[in-house]
């Protein structure tokens, strides 16, 4: 998690994030010198990575209203949930002030996610920069992305948009878990499973 005298880059939790890193420093190497060559090329096949859309193992769908996210796992019946930001004087003393939440979202590790992200008042922006992911939600469109997760933890965001007076305390949490514990966690929370888990075996 990057700190208030952190000037670079978060650490970077997926492949994607870590070719943005990179490709940030060597352009910036570049820029300093006066060389031009062909790895400034490199940006441009990064554009093209960003709108590539996998075969997904998990789909999640997330509505930005003002001012909380609701989220909907398409893949299971039944399973959505409001995330609301935790007021400071409600906040666990291990907790990080605006940016906690009530109902984080869970996510599998190693698995190809894929975000649909719309809005149902305002424009909002779905943001995550760990995981280098940053998607408009506007009423009436539906976006999407798709991102890996290449270790477990929690990761930070915020709307990115300014969406109104509460625009800053939209906080987004992801849990990223091995597999088993998503499983886990899906089939407490729904009893449609036998599909899902065919797809993670194949």
């Amino acid at each position: 998690m990057s700190t208030w005298a952190n000037l670079g880059l978060q650490d970077s939790a997926s492949p994607l994030m870590e070719q943005l890193i990179f490709f940030h420093d060597h352009a910036f190497m570049l820029f300093f010198n006066n060389y031009v060559n062909r790895f400034l090329l490199h940006g441009q096949r990064l554009l093209y990575l960003l709108d590539e859309i996998n075969e997904p193992s998990v789909t999640l769908k997330s509505i930005g209203h003002q001012w909380y996210w609701s989220y909907e796992y398409s893949d299971f019946n039944n399973i959505e949930f409001d995330s609301y930001m935790i007021p400071t004087n409600e906040l666990s003393t291990d907790g990080f002030r605006l940016l906690d939440v009530d109902n984080r979202i869970v996510l599998p590790m190693n698995s190809q996610i894929r975000i649909l992200v719309t809005a149902a008042d305002v424009i909002h922006s779905w943001t995550v920069p760990a995981l280098g992911v940053k998607v408009d939600g506007t009423p009436g469109r539906l976006n999407q992305t798709n991102f890996f997760i290449n270790r477990p933890g929690l990761f930070y965001g915020q709307c990115s948009e300014i969406c109104g007076a509460n625009h800053s305390f939209m906080p987004i949490v992801i849990e990223s878990v091995p597999v088993n514990y998503f499983i886990k966690w899906i089939s407490s929370n729904n009893s449609s499973l036998d599909d899902w888990k065919q797809v993670l075996v194949s």
